[in-house]
């Protein structure tokens, strides 16, 4: 089986903070996935623009070393590598000072082609940069601006961030990127779900007994210190990443498959979960900080060693009790974990049916376990449906746990493309059905702020855990005291 790759139209892509390591990291070595998958129409260019003082053969250098970092040797095709760089430009800007935008306009020109922005800076910077793009005449209808996480810390400045890009860019022209939205098994969840007899019948409270989505690190700080010490892991990961996650398991069905119709639905999620706040937060929300300990197969520091401060009071874990007061979802609860220097990196989403009312088989046949279907979005991208079968041979009725298994990687045999790759393309045709609507973030920081308002409120303390665990053993509490169980992965 192959995939079809199909050209974009010519376009400009302008990197702020192109010396930057979202640039180095994922930017250039998936814009270089893309020429070789053969995406490219002629004259496409590509725009390196920060600070530094830099000459284009400098800028080539880097992005070379940046895709031979973070690209397999066996996908690097050396002419297609060298035709790459000759699409690399630099411009030195200032997006504080203004200086450099007339040197960017000059090296864009004056043709009326798609352009995309991608603002791999800080969000202190993103209304700075649009006032500029436009004082210079560099926004036109097929202007496209792409910001990256956080939308503000709160819901009052998530709508200071969204005014000013606002006052630039018309909403369909803002793409706020989620790269868990562009990962295969996230878009897989809806094939299963709408293209599919078999499950949609069943997605609901009548025969699914809970969810439990994981997003689980072994890393720790490394390079983000600054930021994630202000931000923590609620802000950082339950925020965006995992209730876009939540909303495409609980969704409704759009009408079609465009923008505004999916983001209509998943709008509708973000609204009807139920308000953690008050008294509530300490029952349905755990707080954690690593301590040291051993992790990815060494000896680790703990949070407060990583960060040089004995003070902070920053989650490096979060584990939340979800409930959606609606129709389909009602007394369905959505568990929700997501931490640093856990057990074992890997970001899935379980949904657990309920049991069937009446095993026949004895207690003999040993167990009756309830189905789950495994959604794995990392490592190891696919789908593990368990059910019960007999265990092969003749020796009477034994029932056996196992799982019907599709590794995207084993199953087609192609290369799995990296979610940044897809975005960036979708960004080129301008569509926004797995980018976030202005909406969509308003309603999630609703959800999020009383959460954050409550454990200030009553100074609910992040609690210790040693770092290579599955967190504080208060997140193992929140569902067991619910007769449920964490997921193992495997």
């Amino acid at each position: 089986m192959t995939s079809q790759t199909i050209p974009v139209e010519p376009f400009d892509f302008v990197i702020f903070g192109g010396t930057g390591d979202l640039a180095e990291r994922k930017l250039l070595p998936a814009l270089y996935q893309r020429q070789m998958a053969g995406q490219f129409s002629e004259p496409t260019r590509i725009i390196g623009a920060s600070r530094s003082k830099m000459t284009d053969k400098a800028y080539r250098d880097f992005a070379a070393k940046a895709i031979t970092d973070h690209v397999s040797s066996d996908e690097i095709d050396g002419k297609e590598l060298q035709r790459f760089l000759q699409r690399l430009t630099y411009v030195s800007v200032d997006a504080m000072s203004g200086t450099g935008f007339e040197a960017l306009k000059q090296a864009l020109g004056e043709e009326e082609r798609i352009r995309a922005y991608y603002l791999a800076v800080g969000p202190a910077l993103f209304g700075e940069i649009a006032r500029n793009l436009q004082k210079h005449a560099m926004v036109s209808g097929q202007s496209r601006i792409v910001v990256e996480k956080p939308i503000g810390r709160d819901l009052a400045s998530a709508n200071e961030l969204n005014d000013a890009i606002g006052e630039v860019f018309d909403e369909h022209q803002i793409f706020r990127i989620d790269h868990y939205l562009g990962k295969e098994t996230v878009q897989n969840l809806m094939a299963l779900r709408f293209a599919n007899a078999l499950y949609e019948p069943l997605w609901n409270s009548a025969h699914i007994d809970h969810v439990q989505i994981t997003v689980a690190e072994t890393i720790g700080l490394e390079d983000r210190v600054s930021y994630y010490d202000k931000a923590g892991a609620l802000r950082d990961m339950v925020q965006n990443h995992m209730l876009q996650l939540l909303c495409l398991v609980a969704m409704e069905a759009p009408s079609a498959i465009d923008a505004d119709a999916v983001r209509d639905e998943k709008l509708k999620v973000l609204r009807a979960l139920k308000r953690v706040n008050g008294a509530e937060a300490p029952k349905h929300t755990v707080r954690g900080q690593y301590r040291a300990g051993a992790s990815a197969g060494g000896a680790v520091q703990g949070y407060l060693e990583e960060l040089g401060n004995g003070r902070s009071t920053t989650e490096t874990f979060v584990a939340i009790k979800a409930e959606i007061a609606n129709w389909r979802w009602a007394g369905v609860p959505f568990y929700l974990r997501t931490g640093k220097r856990l057990a074992q990196r890997v970001s899935e989403i379980v949904i657990e049916f309920k049991p069937i009312p009446h095993s026949i088989f004895g207690e003999n046949a040993g167990r009756v376990h309830a189905n789950q279907l495994v959604i794995r979005l990392q490592p190891d991208e696919g789908v593990k449906q368990w059910i019960m079968i007999k265990d092969p041979g003749p020796g009477g009725m034994r029932l056996m746990h196992v799982p019907l298994d599709m590794s995207f990687a084993e199953s087609f045999g192609v290369r799995n493309p990296d979610a940044y790759e897809r975005l960036i393309m979708d960004v080129v045709r301008g569509n926004q059905t797995l980018f976030m609507r202005r909406d969509e973030v308003e309603a999630a920081w609703r959800w999020i702020d009383p959460i954050q308002d409550a454990w200030e409120e009553n100074r609910q303390d992040a609690q210790g855990y040693t770092a290579g665990t599955w967190g504080p053993s208060s997140a193992i509490a929140l569902i067991e005291r619910d007769g449920r169980t964490w997921h193992e992965s495997g």
